[in-house]
């Protein structure tokens, strides 16, 4: 049996304390399993309700972060998304948007063509366009269950459609619209000049976020926070909801009661270690995932050495894949 590593096995303090916390949060995957029963999709990857609540209201704390949009938070706001749906010989698969390589140019002309489609049948104006997301109140749309990119990307499209939820025929609703654009943008000189080029056709729209400030219910680890770090679009949001600093890049001379989700977790920890060891920080929080659920442990400068039953034996410093295995 491998030498007991004692971080691994710590429970969560008070949010509260007084002690220089740093908090590093690692993205999980859905639990495909938990969905089975009732032949649905589970709602929302782990760090999505983690961060927003069950409501998962994406779309507007997207918008607060991409915008200067004064948005109500009484309002429901959907997220639109030009897509690449990959062809194979009996189901599509929803490419990601970092896959597709999307021009800011590609994207205006993308939504000018569509636009009359997409206003006429969510009844109102598109309320922000980004280079990626373009958000719009859900109108008709609002009770259409409905899953990230994030969460659907590489999969089999059918199972993460958008579906009805209180009211019968709205899914169909959207599919009517979404083949509409899809026939205009086949044959849009965008596509034209992307294929020439060797890049993926947008082919589809995809909407997704479907939701209302109001429902928003952030952690309370993050009310505590000082500081932001990551690049992911949902932090920027939060961090304006919150009116906390925010940052794509960790300053590892302001880790104190800071938090962040960033793409490389693995990069950061011997910073980590190093800074508990100097103490500049009493505690580092490690939020993950396994099988779905949110695990938060506590790793202080005391659980940095693995312990070995060969007492003779000098110990090794405690590994990033030792952490995040365990």
């Amino acid at each position: 049996m491998p030498p007991k590593i004692r971080g691994m096995t710590a429970n969560l303090t008070s949010q509260t304390s007084t002690l220089k916390r740093f908090t590093l949060m690692v993205s999980g995957e859905d639990v495909i399993d938990a969905g089975l029963e009732q032949n649905v999709p589970p709602s929302g990857l782990p760090q999505e309700r983690f961060l927003l609540g069950d409501g998962l209201p994406i779309a507007p704390v997207l918008l607060l972060g991409q915008s200067d949009v004064s948005v109500n938070p009484n309002d429901v706001i959907a997220c639109l998304q030009p897509v690449h749906f990959h062809a194979t010989r009996d189901h599509l698969i929803l490419m990601a948007q970092s896959q597709i390589d999307l021009t800011a140019n590609e994207s205006t002309k993308l939504l000018q063509t569509a636009l009359p489609f997409i206003e006429e049948d969510f009844g109102s104006k598109v309320l922000f366009q980004g280079q990626r997301d373009w958000f719009i109140s859900a109108g008709p749309f609002a009770s259409l269950a409905t899953h990230s990119i994030d969460q659907a990307h590489g999969r089999n499209i059918d199972w993460w459609m958008p579906r009805d939820t209180s009211e019968i025929g709205i899914a169909k609703l959207w599919r009517k619209l979404q083949n509409e654009i899809q026939m205009l943008w086949h044959i849009d000189p965008v596509n034209e000049e992307r294929e020439q080029r060797g890049y993926p056709s947008i082919n589809s729209l995809w909407i997704s976020g479907i939701g209302k400030l109001a429902d928003l219910q952030t952690p309370q680890l993050l009310e505590n926070t000082n500081q932001i770090y990551g690049n992911h679009p949902l932090l920027s949001g939060l961090a304006k909801y919150l009116e906390i600093p925010q940052e794509n890049e960790i300053d590892f001379s302001r880790l104190q009661n800071a938090f962040a989700w960033i793409d490389r977790p693995d990069s950061i920890w011997g910073n980590l270690s190093k800074a508990l060891l100097n103490q500049e920080l009493h505690e580092v929080e490690i939020i993950d995932f396994p099988k779905g659920q949110a695990r938060h442990r506590i790793f202080t400068v005391k659980d940095l050495s693995k312990k070995s039953w060969a007492f003779w034996k000098k110990s090794e410093p405690l590994t990033w894949s030792e952490v995040i295995s365990a």
